[in-house]
């Protein structure tokens, strides 16, 4: 089967959903979801099936990479992304019918329900084709189908004003990202004659290139790229969409857009970093992003008190590891060496898929059971759900980079590629910004079992759904199993 039905699929499962939503009597459309999971658990077996065209001469192919392992690992990411995203949903349905617009009369009460469901698929979509595109055209069109479908997700509890203020500068934001992307493309096009990255690639490696024409193009590229995957000084938008945003939307926001808009960004910078005339002062910019984002996104987690606003300051941090690997890209590689920015990015990512969604999973569980997500919410969990309790601490130790977890791993191949490449500022940097992580991450699992209850704290059992019990089960299996042998993840990147 050719690599490109897969987004086909994709798309036909959330137009089928709307359909359904529409034209079928249902009394509870949380069923609509179970549509989306069971098609995108059928998508992603057909992963390892899937082959590119014998012929990649025709027009189409110029804009999608269809033999490319990396690209059907990001795609993995982006599909396994989404279905736990719609595990969420299903048990968050209850906020989302709470805080939507009332149904006018004679409608059914969860109207809006089955939009909610079917947006993610698009999103997916998008993320997948992101994944293949090696083109500046194909490029820019997936990502705004990804971007536009954020900005309804993002902005879906009409009946919220958190949400409606997230969406609002989300919007705003990112349109203004936007036109820096497209501004850097025209650059770019300007430049070297082409929109195909190879030729790109080609052009920016003649030593008569126009370094500062190429810079400025790379400057608008680096802003552009910067905002959508939450990098410093182009991350402000975060804190307040993660926490405005419905719970399920802010974990598809951290893992599948940031890894998609990663992706896009190696695609987007390897031209530059094979440039000889320009890969110094490249090097040298991403260098100081990289430190600016982690040394930020470590300290401003220190003292959140909202647990989404610390998920979000921790998510701009970990985009400074990932920016220190890109940053640590060699000139030449080492013999033997399989440590490339690709490898590491994409192993970082693969382990941050795991133990994210498993801390939004306890995150959208416990929004059933309670309004307030503040840290202090979380004290005493061990005692009301052991399970959801030794789940949560499974997430922050792997989040903190503890040992034999999936974390640990990704953390110590960045440091590893940084060390090989003897960047010693970015190496002082990350440490010191792990060490912040340590110290954030188990504050919350101090709270869990540490902290004493009070007389007001509820300690009312939880009530957990078998289907995100059995998906937690999967995530902490996946990240201890990695954790001991980090070869599952780096087996399925081909």
């Amino acid at each position: 089967m050719p690599v490109y039905f897969l987004e086909i699929i994709v798309v036909a499962l959330g137009l089928v959903m709307l359909m359904v939503d529409a034209f079928v009597k249902l009394e509870d459309k949380r069923s609509i979801a179970w549509i989306g999971m069971l098609g995108l658990s059928v998508v992603f077996l057909l992963l390892f099936q899937v082959k590119g065209p014998e012929n990649t001469d025709a027009a189409f192919w110029q804009f999608y990479s269809a033999n490319d392992t990396t690209a059907l690992f990001f795609k993995g990411i982006a599909v396994l992304t989404t279905l736990i995203v719609l595990v969420m949903a299903v048990d968050y349905s209850p906020v989302v019918v709470d805080q939507t617009a009332k149904p006018e009369k004679g409608a059914h009460p969860q109207s809006g329900l089955g939009e909610f469901f079917a947006l993610p698929m698009f999103a997916c979509a998008g993320l997948m084709w992101m994944a293949s595109a090696n083109n500046l055209v194909s490029i820019f069109v997936s990502l705004e189908a990804v971007t536009i479908t954020f900005y309804i997700l993002v902005t879906y509890l009409r009946r919220n004003v958190g949400s409606l203020e997230a969406g609002v500068k989300y919007l705003i934001l990112g349109a203004l990202s936007t036109g820096f992307l497209v501004y850097g493309f025209a650059w770019l096009f300007g430049i070297t004659g082409s929109m195909d990255l190879a030729e790109i690639t080609t052009a920016l490696a003649k030593p008569d290139i126009n370094t500062t024409a190429a810079l400025f193009a790379f400057a608008l590229i680096l802003m552009a790229s910067a905002f959508k995957v939450g990098a410093a000084p182009f991350h402000l938008w975060i804190p307040d969409v993660y926490q405005g945003a419905p719970t399920p939307i802010t974990a598809f926001l951290s893992v599948g857009s940031k890894a998609a808009g990663f992706i896009v960004f190696l695609r987007l910078a390897t031209p530059f970093l094979a440039s000889e005339p320009i890969v110094g002062k490249v090097t040298m910019v991403l260098t100081v992003v990289a430190a600016l984002t982690l040394l930020f996104g470590n300290f401003s987690a220190i003292p959140q008190k909202n647990f989404k606003r610390l998920l979000a300051y921790s998510s701009i941090a970990h985009a400074g590891f990932l920016m220190m690997a890109l940053a640590s890209a060699p000139d030449k590689l080492v013999e033997g060496s399989k440590l490339t920015p690709v490898t590491v990015i994409a192993f970082y990512l693969g382990a941050y898929l795991l133990m994210t969604l498993l801390a939004f999973l306890v995150m959208s569980t416990m929004r059933k059971v309670q309004v307030s997500e503040e840290i202090d919410s979380y004290r005493g969990l061990a005692k009301r759900s052991p399970f959801l309790a030794f789940a949560l601490l499974i997430a922050m130790a792997s989040l903190a980079g503890i040992p034999l977890t999936a974390g640990f791993w990704g953390k110590v191949n960045v440091f590893l590629l940084a060390i090989q490449q003897k960047e010693w500022l970015l190496v002082i940097v990350g440490l010191i910004g792990a060490g912040a992580g340590f110290y954030y991450y188990l504050k919350i699992a101090a709270s869990m079992y540490l902290s004493p209850t009070e007389k007001n704290d509820d300690t009312s059992a939880i009530a957990i759904s078998p289907l995100s019990r059995v998906t937690m089960i999967a995530l902490i299996v996946a990240i201890i199993a990695a954790g001991f042998a980090p070869g599952l993840i780096f087996g399925l990147m081909g």
